[in-house]
């Protein structure tokens, strides 16, 4: 059973960084495309960053190009989303999402199948 869980949310001042985690467990994650979304309150859900875990290809929206970076570490089954310059447009609750079988670009715009629970991040001084 696929199981993702998020970690790292907090808050942060403009300017300031954060580190996301997402563990995965339950299936082989070389075979998948991770990815990180976010939802902000009276937004829809965003395809932030999505990686393969295959070949380490990645996919960024254009709202956070040059200032996240998404990695995985496939030994650990983690993958990780380094947030740096962090704006007030950047609070949401972000989520780890997998899906089978796709590239990451696919992924960051689809819904996918498996989701974790979540973690908030808030942009505020």
């Amino acid at each position: 059973q696929v199981h993702l869980v998020e970690s790292g949310g907090g808050l942060v001042q403009p300017g300031g960084s954060l580190r996301l985690s997402c563990a995965a467990s339950g299936f082989t994650l070389k075979y998948y495309a991770i990815g990180w979304f976010r939802q902000a309150p009276g937004k829809e859900r965003e395809g932030v960053s999505c990686i393969s875990s295959f070949d380490g290809s990645t996919y960024y929206a254009n709202s956070v190009k040059g200032r996240f970076t998404i990695s995985r570490d496939n030994a650990k089954s983690t993958v990780f989303l380094q947030m740096n310059s962090l704006k007030a447009e950047d609070t949401a609750v972000y989520f780890c999402a997998a899906e089978t079988l796709t590239t990451p670009q696919r992924l960051c715009n689809m819904i996918p199948g498996y989701w974790g629970q979540g973690t908030q991040v808030t942009v505020s001084s």
